[in-house]
């Protein structure tokens, strides 16, 4: 049965050999490190020149988990870095940019519960989404609060928001008033298009003299950033967000776990978490079981440029803190991926299925090899100590695609549509915890070391 579908435009699953090459090319480039350098400094220096100070704009949805983790450490910020702070209230979005509008919202809220002790910060127990009627009266708080008033009261209000206190915020709105309709109408309006100026499309999002931070998740970016240009009040203090340690004690009973690491080869994400992943499950002796899905856009969910480009920035970025690289990347997309999994279906049956993964993310997305090529495919498949002539006769098996269908069902069971995302089990199978994302790992540590 065939799972694969073919798309064409900005999500194209079958590029032509001279839009692989453009792409990979340009966005190599776009997310160098060397390119990123040299834009913050002329960033830098238009800003001294200007006399500017040092200027954020922060995306908050409010209905968004992330926002709220994400509102609760603006007055910390204000504090803590020579910096002002505006903020823009944005609507959500319902576009190719969020294929999964439904589960995201779910998510944001467990997500978010999950890790705001992390970072420092709350999010109240809450099994559902407060009602539109509570999303409505939050809204036309925030949107009546003076600036001064919103950094300083903004995560009160979300806090009534979330905990469904109706009577709370009703008592903030009295207090603080309420905006028009119409109001609320132009303040949205406003900052979905500056946001869209700016090229992005998300809540909980930070912009600051060129580039996007996520969330509370990637705060310890821009206050990286900030401090490096001498924005810290002071130096001797920590970081507001700092990211969180991965735990390395386990007990002896982290054995009897299983650890499934759902992962695409296609994925910049899963390139930046290969390697971390299986230092966890080394570390721990966790039972890993590696689940591969489809890439999102061969299975038919569309992506934007604009979503694109921001992914690849952020992968980048991500893997040079951890103190690696993803600076010559050529995309794998379409065919490349189909062989990959067909000989890593073989390559598993002689126990080189985890060496011919990662031999083929690390080529794809750090040494810059065209796995489109069959003398691409071939040093991916020597690289992982298998035989080629052997490795070739397996390229058109199809059969991995039931499996790969299979894992995707098993994802999208506890809440998550993309990779990597992990699923910890005891030993009976039982769900300890799903999460998505490689920025989770130190969530997944926490839990491996609990049950252990």
């Amino acid at each position: 049965m065939k799972y694969t579908t073919e798309q064409a435009g900005a999500s194209s699953s079958t590029p032509s050999a001279a839009k692989r090459w453009a792409i990979s090319w340009l966005l190599t480039r776009a997310a160098s490190e060397r390119r990123t350098k040299t834009l913050r400094e002329k960033r830098e220096a238009k800003r001294l020149k200007d006399d500017r100070r040092h200027r954020l704009e922060y995306f908050h949805q409010v209905d968004d988990g992330y926002s709220h983790l994400t509102i609760q450490v603006l007055d910390r910020i204000k504090a803590q870095y020579d910096v002002d702070i505006e903020v823009h209230l944005v609507p959500p979005l319902r576009d190719d940019n969020f294929p999964e509008p439904e589960l995201l919202q779910d998510m944001s809220r467990w997500d978010a519960a999950l890790i705001a002790p992390g970072y420092g910060v709350t999010f109240p127990d809450t099994p559902a989404h407060p009602p539109e009627s509570l999303r409505e009266l939050a809204t036309r708080v925030f949107c009546n609060l003076s600036p001064d008033r919103l950094l300083g009261e903004g995560a009160d209000v979300s806090d009534c928001f979330w905990r469904g206190d109706a009577a709370a915020l009703i008592a903030i709105a009295d207090k603080r008033g309420v905006a028009s309709e119409d109001a609320v109408e132009a303040k949205l309006k406003a900052g979905a298009e500056r946001r869209k100026k700016l090229k992005h499309y998300g809540g909980a999002n930070f912009w600051y003299e060129g580039e996007w931070y996520w969330g509370i998740s990637r705060l310890h970016h821009l206050e990286e950033r900030l401090r490096s240009l001498g924005a810290a009040r002071s130096q001797n203090q920590p970081l507001i967000a700092p990211r969180p340690a991965i735990c390395t004690q386990f007990g002896p009973g982290a054995k009897n776990l299983t650890l499934e690491y759902f992962a695409s080869l296609r994925s910049p994400y899963t390139a930046v978490s290969w390697e971390p992943t299986l230092k966890l499950a080394k570390d721990s002796g966790v039972n890993l079981v590696l689940r591969p899905v489809l890439p999102m856009v061969m299975r038919g969910v569309p992506a934007t440029v604009m979503k694109g480009l921001y992914f690849w920035f952020d992968c980048a970025r991500e893997a040079r803190a951890q103190g690696t690289r993803q600076d010559k990347f050529y995309d794998p997309i379409g065919k490349p991926v189909m062989h990959g999994y067909s000989i890593y279906k073989w390559a598993c049956d002689h126990d080189k299925g985890y060496d011919f993964f990662g031999a083929f993310l690390k080529a794809a997305f750090c040494d810059g090899i065209n796995t489109n090529s069959m003398l691409g495919l071939k040093k991916v498949v020597e690289r992982a100590g298998l035989d080629w002539d052997q490795a070739k006769e397996h390229l058109d098996d199809d059969t991995w695609q039931e499996e790969a269908e299979e894992n995707r069902l098993s994802m999208y069971g506890f809440g998550s549509w993309g990779v990597p995302s992990y699923r910890l089990l005891d030993p009976s199978g039982r769900e300890i915890l799903g999460v998505w994302g490689q920025d989770r790992l130190w969530l997944v540590a926490k839990k491996i070391a609990e049950n252990s």
